[in-house]
């Protein structure tokens, strides 16, 4: 009888054990839920093509005269966005992108390997693949060449996890004027003398940039020689006599980063990291890391896009003035101002040119 009361006690204490944690994991589970908050409707719903307008309705708007300085700019310094993305990604990247820093963009074209009339893409007639970027970046700039060559003055390719503040991106090239031979972004300097821009960063061509680069092509002195877009493109810049700009602030900060802000800002590269060996200027670990006209960021979570908008656009410190004010460059009062704006063309699959 002991043995058997001894047993009742045991297995009661065991019972009592697991209904008490049960208890404790429902409690705790119901509290932690409770807090928890839901994107808002208008980002979390672009997985379902029936709510897609709603993100239309994420705001973007600025009190009037607060932006007077960048709408000024954005009519001297006309910059065209082209987005390599890809079928697979259009409703888990490239949407964020449509709806969030893009609007900031003179034209803004998304580039794929075929054409989705309801997105819109542009079809390139490629495959998809890591080793079709270049086809794409060639063909991308060739379309671009040939249907809006003058309805910008820069033009820009960045991934579709890429996010670039476009209002700071004119500010550097108010500097200089398109009918120069430049291009700009993350300076890295191995396989070519002058260096190339990484392409996961994002990088800008000026009008005569573009010209030279689709001239290279029609001409054959640029062949695809590799599938290693960002090297590929620096190696014809430099046969075509493009310069590789220093796209680096006033401070000689940086202002295209190939990672997360937050990678550079409190991240550590390991020495044996290839970035040391890569980057054509010294790397700056820290918060002295990136300028504070920082042009763009890689590898950043989709609905994050949102985030970083509200980030750069809204919020704000009271009371408290900026502390890096450099003015507009004096190059920039002599650029002309550009009202126009043309129709864009039909996107047709047919319309790309082949190389």
């Amino acid at each position: 009888m002991a043995f058997i009361s001894g047993r009742n006690s045991w297995l009661a204490f065991m019972l009592g054990m697991l209904i008490g944690f049960f208890t404790i994991f429902l409690l705790v589970h119901n509290i932690t839920h409770s807090f928890r908050v839901n994107a808002p409707v208008a980002i979390r719903s672009w997985k379902t093509i029936e709510d897609m307008a709603l993100l239309e309705k994420v705001p973007h708007v600025h009190q009037p005269g607060s932006s007077k300085v960048s709408d000024d700019l954005s009519q001297k310094v006309r910059v065209l966005c082209w987005i390599m993305t890809g079928p697979s990604n259009l409703y888990t990247k490239a949407i964020h992108l449509k709806y969030s820093w893009t609007r900031h963009c003179n034209v803004v074209l998304f580039m794929s390997s075929t054409t989705n009339t309801s997105f819109p893409t542009i079809g390139l007639e490629t495959k998809e693949g890591r080793d079709q970027l270049y086809w794409k970046t060639i063909r991308a700039f060739q379309y671009v060449h040939k249907n809006y060559y003058d309805q910008a003055d820069w033009f820009l390719k960045a991934d579709d996890d890429t996010y670039i503040v476009v209002d700071n991106l004119r500010w550097m090239l108010s500097n200089y004027t398109p009918d120069q031979p430049v291009y700009f972004g993350k300076r890295f300097k191995p396989f070519a003398k002058q260096g190339y821009m990484s392409g996961g960063a994002g990088y800008v061509l000026s009008k005569e940039a573009l010209n030279r680069f689709v001239k290279g092509f029609d001409t054959g002195v640029c062949q695809h020689t590799t599938s290693v877009e960002d090297l590929a493109l620096g190696q014809c810049m430099e046969k075509m006599g493009v310069i590789a700009g220093d796209s680096r602030d006033t401070e000689k900060r940086e202002t295209f980063h190939p990672f997360p802000p937050e990678s550079h800002l409190t991240g550590h590269f390991d020495k044996s990291f290839w970035y040391w060996s890569y980057c054509f200027y010294p790397i700056v670990e820290g918060p002295q890391c990136c300028s504070d006209l920082a042009i763009s960021f890689h590898y950043i979570d989709p609905t994050w896009m949102h985030g970083l908008e509200y980030l750069v656009y809204h919020l704000r410190a009271y009371g408290y003035d900026h502390r890096y004010q450099p003015p507009l460059p004096e190059a920039a009062g002599r650029l002309p101002v550009t009202h126009e704006k043309k129709p864009a063309p039909d996107i047709k699959a047919n319309e790309t040119s082949s190389s």
